[in-house]
């Protein structure tokens, strides 16, 4: 008779606009695992920092600020809802300002502490798919399986604006692609849990691939961390 086996811990890496989030959802919901998106929940904090009006350079300020952070994320009807102090902030944190300023409020230590910990615990049991930016090098160094989503600037600057547009906000192609590119220095040159491909991962390049295909990609590598016909269903 075969062991069920611990599930695992999935982690999902890459740039800005990759489809990170969208894939882990889906991959996931395939799997039977719970999603952890790590960047809602540092967009959370930066609404959440914004509303307050901190100044990012006042550390102090920001520690005694991310002493009472609670962010936390919800499932509700299939769709997950971010909550940051108690507040329903779902609806905020994809806007344009609010990505620019993820990008600083996640290189601030207090911030990254505050959340850290509790990303750790919402996956210590496995049976989690986490997507961010750091998840294979500092979140989880030991996670069971890495992925490292990317595709080109261009690719993923049209998939962010066609998002935007989509709600109604005002920007250009030109605009959004130039922004997704500073993103990536931003994230990849800040000190802290830098933006970095782990030495194990397994990349995908998403440019010329469907949603479906590289959850497909994805899908089949979990199954084969399986041995001995174990079966994560």
């Amino acid at each position: 008779m075969n062991r069920q086996p611990r599930g695992l811990v999935i982690a999902i890496d890459g740039p800005s606009g990759a489809g990170k989030s969208t894939i882990a959802r889906l991959l996931a919901k395939r799997l039977g695992y719970l999603q952890i998106d790590t960047g809602a929940m540092y967009r959370a904090a930066a609404v959440l920092i914004k509303r307050a009006g901190l100044d990012l350079a006042d550390g102090d300020a920001v520690a005694r600020f991310c002493a009472d952070l609670c962010v936390r994320l919800e499932t509700d009807g299939g769709v997950q809802r971010v909550f940051a102090n108690g507040q329903d902030v779902t609806d905020q944190i994809r806007t344009h300002e609010v990505s620019h300023l993820t990008s600083r409020v996640s290189a601030l230590r207090p911030v990254r502490d505050a959340l850290l910990s509790a990303q750790r615990e919402m996956g210590r049991q496995g049976g989690v798919v986490l997507e961010g930016r750091d998840i294979g090098t500092v979140v989880f160094p030991d996670a069971d399986l890495k992925f490292f989503l990317s595709a080109t600037p261009e690719v993923r600057g049209k998939r962010r604006y066609d998002e935007l547009i989509a709600r109604g906000e005002t920007t250009t192609l030109q605009e959004t692609v130039a922004a997704v590119v500073q993103r990536d220095e931003q994230d990849s040159r800040r000190d802290i849990a830098p933006l970095r491909r782990a030495e194990d991962a397994i990349d995908v390049d998403s440019s010329d691939m469907g949603i479906d295909e590289v959850v497909a990609c994805m899908e089949a590598f979990v199954r084969q961390k399986y041995v001995c016909g174990e079966s994560v269903e």
